[in-house]
């Protein structure tokens, strides 16, 4: 009896979650495959029935072989700079002896912030126009010229604003996951290494806290090199213009948004190319994860 009601209880309190996860997720996940097999321009339920087609013809589209190439300049910037910046931070609040969980609070803070705000406040307020904004501002005091930050033209400037805008975004997130980390090595560690002569700084950061956040850094680089796939809200809200998008500043999402949603409205292209982009991301998430040996432990590695 009592069995059956603790049964009863959980799928009251977890029947409507696993009902919204699989209507929202997981049918729309299983209608965009099918999609992907059919000619649907401005339709959801075709009846043209084209095979590959839509993944031969995304394979050689030469606008989505360059939307790769974006996310992997993307990947090179966001990704190291994220990880030391975040180490750095969780180093810093580690340290700290007082107000620990203050500095942890802020530096967190803007992890719950939206994209799309923090994009739009990059966009209006920081970087905004060619004299306007708190940087050309800065700029201005110490003599300098203003720039368009976000001008599409050479220099590449908007790299400067995409990466910073999302480097505020994350940074607080896995320094939060680096955190963890640190209290889980043994002071010990620490007090062997002084008893041998070793000073606090970059011997001990390079042969004690850093084989001993082996896992924890496995994790974070995980983590950045998918949400670099899965970069859509910054680079649309901050790069879009009335005159189109420059396709050399266009990640993924945003070329498949501009495919499924645009003028042509093509569901099965866009479909297919979603399906491929979710291909090379356990692809690459895999070959990440075997090349860092994730699961192994130290002494294994």
């Amino acid at each position: 009896m009592i069995r059956g009601n603790s049964a009863r209880w959980f799928w009251i309190f977890v029947g409507p979650f696993a009902a919204g996860l699989a209507l929202f997720t997981y049918v729309p996940l299983l209608w965009s495959v099918w999609l992907s097999f059919f000619d649907a321009h401005n339709t959801v339920t075709p009846t043209h029935f084209v095979g590959f087609g839509n993944y031969t013809a995304m394979l050689r589209d030469d606008a989505f072989r360059s939307s790769l190439g974006t996310f992997l300049v993307f990947t090179l910037f966001i990704v190291p700079t994220t990880y030391v910046f975040s180490l750095s931070l969780a180093l810093m609040v580690n340290r700290l002896k007082r107000a620990r969980a203050f500095f942890r609070s802020v530096f967190f803070l803007p992890a719950a912030c939206s994209y799309v705000v923090a994009a739009l406040i990059w966009k209006m307020s920081l970087f905004s126009g060619v004299r306007f904004g708190l940087v050309n501002t800065v700029l201005g005091w110490v003599g300098g010229d203003p720039v368009a930050w976000l001008s599409t033209t050479s220099p590449p400037w908007y790299w400067l604003v995409v990466v910073t805008v999302r480097l505020w975004l994350q940074a607080g997130f896995y320094m939060i996951l680096f955190l963890a980390g640190l209290q889980r090595i043994d002071p010990a560690l620490y007090e062997a290494a002084a008893v041998d002569g070793a000073r606090p700084g970059w011997t001990v950061l390079r042969h004690i806290t850093l084989p001993q956040l082996r896992a924890t850094s496995v994790a974070v680089l995980l983590l950045l090199v998918i949400n670099a796939f899965q970069a859509f809200d910054e680079f649309y809200n901050l790069l879009s213009t009335a005159s189109g998008y420059p396709p050399y500043a266009r990640p993924p999402l945003v070329y498949l948004y501009y495919v499924a949603l645009g003028q042509g409205q093509n569901l099965g292209l866009g479909s297919a190319g979603a399906v491929i982009l979710a291909v090379i991301i356990a692809a690459v998430t895999l070959g990440q994860a075997r090349w860092l040996r994730l699961g192994r432990g130290h002494a294994d590695a």
